[in-house]
């Protein structure tokens, strides 16, 4: 059985429903993590609305893990070697499905107070304690699994924090293979898949050089390669000695198989680091895209569930992925749909009441049986509050959004909760400023803030609002989940165009707020989003809520929802999201991986005999000319024949591809909607090689074409991948 190593910083909600959808699909896939202490913390509002954190204490024991035993029934201990000293970590599994999840423990007697508290929380400590969580996690998670008689084929860094994983693989290769680093690298490289979930350089952790070493140099050491050599792949560019060392270019480099987490976050990240394939358009950087999912049975309420068998059978259920299982909810009468929706949106006013009461001996919100009203247009919003997700938006003119609570026609309330950073006090300001709105005379009628964020409130706001609203900062937002989540629960979408949404939104399915255009100023960007959403509850969403037929139901509303869950809900589920994973990444990765760790790594040792060999002749490759039927003028389906005499000199045609890149022609005389044409070889003699191809006039406007030259090797997935390039002309 071949096994993927999925590395999770911790069990959050994203990796949970990876995990399940994982075992639905009977994927053979293990998680590793870290087993927080204290785990995420927990918020307290002060009566001023100022968040507070609360770090609880877990006893293990009362959880559903299993601490694992060797043979002799003794823990089973690792160590990862810090300075001057070895961290030891326990072991502990949790069962999800059928997919184990192995958690790292360093809080043992053998550890020295300050090693047991490296996994006492998750947002604990500075650069240092950080450094050390993500030795564990890497370093030690692998170590863990080969403790645990796991070989994995596949490792999945899920973002950079698992990075160091790729060094300790690269040792186990190099000592199980004999062979030197650069050898173990170029095996291991064609095993690791690397998920970036940010969309700004920010996001990604760096370390300095210097804290590195103190931390990494014996571990570097005994790969046999000198420290500078190894800071090099963590640098966007390796000549830059001044710059931090960052993992997600650790990630990138020892992986050959990278994704963002929707295909606009992929666009982002492409143009994030362009720098590295300054010679390549920035559409073929190597970087491709899953857009993220949602467990779909995790998040579907009992009797939204209920209505599904009734009008879906289990299709729906079974193969959640498919667009097809969900065509059945067409035929749930509309006044069933909109009974559902009313008694769902009456179960969260409840819920919100009960949170309230449990709260008031700290936050005077007043008497909880005036909160909200179960009749009313509701929307959700919920996020970690950090600046860029713009919490606040909705502030942007008081007196407009009041007149939308309290318009007496067509009332609107709004439900918020959500978590900041501990050390992000902007993120907390919003909050307070949030909450302080909400305190005015009145509002809290209409709009509420429910603290201390989890997954149990998460899922009573997804499966009773009405509206979902999202309006991050065009586009820092990498996909979004939560949007996901009200779908199958019969809510819509509100949200700017980014993200996931960016793919999902169409006008009958739900409203974007804005275009796909942004200002340069930040603030006047706020001024024309906030109108925009005031605009949009105020002529559409409001409106088409409270139209009404005779028996009380809102049909073009129902009509919407509807159309929502069939066009949206397969589409964006966990279950299509893995299969993606398994068929784009996983599959081609373990193949290649296979190839190349066979009979010793022979295959490993092809591939690098070939680069350097074709690294070594690069120079002399050279698009000599170029000559074309193209008439003055050619008619949309026309075809053009093009001719390339080639100079390769030692690099033999076998080990190119000549292509044509062909597109629409710009007024910058850049070409855009870009493809490639591959060009055959017809004959030459002594490095001078002739190759022949045709490119059919199929885009309406002026169209062009340029000839390159590119490696071609069954070990590189993609040209990009080794970076060398020639183009005509240069």
């Amino acid at each position: 059985m071949h096994f993927l190593c999925q590395l999770l910083r911790n069990f959050a909600t994203k990796a949970g429903d990876h995990l399940k959808a994982s075992s639905d699909l009977g994927l053979p896939l293990v998680g590793v993590g870290l087993l927080y202490n204290r785990g995420y913390f927990r918020q307290r509002l002060t009566h001023d609305g100022w968040q507070q954190e609360i770090y609880p204490t877990y006893d293990f024991s009362q959880m559903p893990l299993t601490l694992m035993r060797g043979e002799d029934g003794m823990p089973v201990r690792i160590g990862v070697e810090f300075p001057d000293r070895t961290v030891t970590l326990q072991i502990w599994r949790a069962e999800v499905g059928r997919i184990s999840l192995y958690l790292l423990d360093s809080n043992v007697l053998e550890n020295a107070p300050a090693d047991q508290s490296i996994t006492d929380s998750l947002y604990s400590g500075d650069q240092e304690m950080r450094i050390r969580q993500e030795m564990i996690l890497g370093i030690g998670g692998y170590k863990a699994l080969r403790a645990l008689g796991i070989s994995p084929t596949v490792c999945h860094m899920n973002e950079g924090h698992a990075a160091f994983l790729s060094l300790e693989r690269i040792r186990q290769t190099m000592v199980e293979n004999g062979v030197d680093f650069r050898t173990a690298r170029a095996a291991v490289v064609h095993g690791n898949v690397f998920t970036t979930h940010t969309p700004v350089p920010a996001g990604f952790d760096l370390f300095n050089p210097e804290l590195l070493e103190r931390y990494l140099g014996r571990n570097v050491a005994e790969v046999g390669i000198g420290f500078q050599d190894f800071v090099r792949l963590g640098r966007i560019n390796p000549d830059d000695t001044g710059s931090a060392f960052n993992m997600a270019i650790l990630a990138m480099e020892t992986a050959n198989r990278v994704n963002g987490v929707s295909e606009l976050h992929a666009k982002v990240t492409r143009t994030m680091f362009s720098e590295r394939w300054r010679d390549w358009p920035e559409d073929e950087v190597p970087i491709g895209a899953v857009t993220n999912g949602i467990h779909t049975m995790t998040w579907v309420s009992r009797r939204f569930a209920a209505l599904y068998d009734e009008y879906l059978g289990t299709e729906w259920r079974r193969r959640p992925d498919q667009a097809e299982s969900w065509q059945g909810v067409e035929d749930i009468p509309d006044e069933e749909l909109w009974l559902a929706m009313e008694a769902q949106r009456g179960d969260l006013v409840r819920f919100v009441r009960r949170q309230l009461g449990s709260s008031q001996e700290r936050v005077d919100y007043g008497v909880e049986a005036q909160v909200l009203d179960p009749r009313v247009l509701t929307i959700g919003f919920a996020r970690r509050f950090a600046t860029y997700k713009r919490g606040s938006l909705m502030l942007e003119d008081r007196d407009r959004l009041k007149a939308l609570l309290f318009n007496p026609d067509r009332p609107v309330q709004i439900v918020i909760s959500g978590k900041a950073h501990p050390h992000d006090d902007g993120g907390k300001h919003i909050i307070q400023d949030l909450c302080k709105f909400i305190a005015e005379d009145g509002n809290r009628a209409r709009i509420i803030f429910l603290e201390d964020y989890d997954m149990g409130v998460a899922r009573q706001l997804v499966q009773g609002v009405d509206i979902w609203l999202n309006n991050p900062r065009r586009p820092y937002e990498a996909s979004g989940t939560s949007g996901m989540k009200v779908v199958p629960n019969a809510g819509l979408n509100v949200s700017i165009l980014d993200g996931w949404w960016d793919e999902g939104y169409d006008p009958e399915v739900g409203w974007a707020i804005g275009d796909r255009t942004s200002s340069q100023d930040e603030g006047h960007q706020d001024w024309l989003d906030g109108r925009a959403l005031y605009h949009l509850l105020e002529t559409d969403v409001a409106p088409l809520f409270y139209q009404r037929n005779r028996h009380g139901v809102p049909r073009a509303w129902v009509r919407k929802v509807k159309r929502s869950i069939v066009d949206l809900a397969g589409r964006f589920s966990t279950a299509r999201m893995v299969s993606d994973y398994a068929t784009k990444f996983y599959v081609p990765a373990m193949e290649s991986y296979e190839a190349a760790s066979a009979e010793k790594l022979a295959g490993a040792k092809e591939s690098l005999e070939w680069r350097d060999r074709v690294r070594a002749g690069w120079d002399a490759v050279k698009v000599v000319s170029v000559q074309d039927t193209a008439a003055r003028s050619n008619h949309l389906g026309s075809t053009v024949e093009i001719t390339a005499e080639i100079e390769l000199g030692t690099v033999a045609p076998s080990d190119v591809k000549v292509e044509a890149l062909v597109g629409k022609v710009g007024n910058s005389r850049d070409l855009g909607q870009l493809r490639t044409e591959d060009l055959a070889l017809v004959g030459g003699e002594n490095g001078r090689f002739t190759f022949k191809g045709s490119i059919e006039c199929d885009i309406a406007g002026h169209q062009g074409y340029l000839v390159r030259v590119v490696p071609s090797h069954a070990s590189v997935p993609v040209p990009a991948a080794f970076q060398l390039i020639r183009w005509e002309g240069a």
